[in-house]
């Protein structure tokens, strides 16, 4: 675990194979986790629940960790 870190599930419905652009309205994020542990239950759980659609996809990003001034 990184300290300092979050960690986000980031995705929705692409309007094509290519991944490169999400159909509008479809954006979901889930977090911030503490743990990339915890993200990853997220990321499993909301990935199951789509996998009957082929365009939906999910990821998982962590956050920087901020550096204190």
């Amino acid at each position: 675990m990184t300290k300092g870190s979050n960690f986000w599930v980031i995705g929705g419905e692409f309007g094509s194979m290519n991944f490169h652009k999400l159909v509008e309205g479809s954006a979901q994020v889930k977090g911030p986790f503490k743990s990339r542990k915890e993200a990853e239950d997220c990321w499993r759980e909301v990935s199951e629940e789509n996998r009957h659609k082929a365009g939906v996809r999910f990821s998982i990003v962590e956050e920087p960790a901020r550096v204190m001034a």
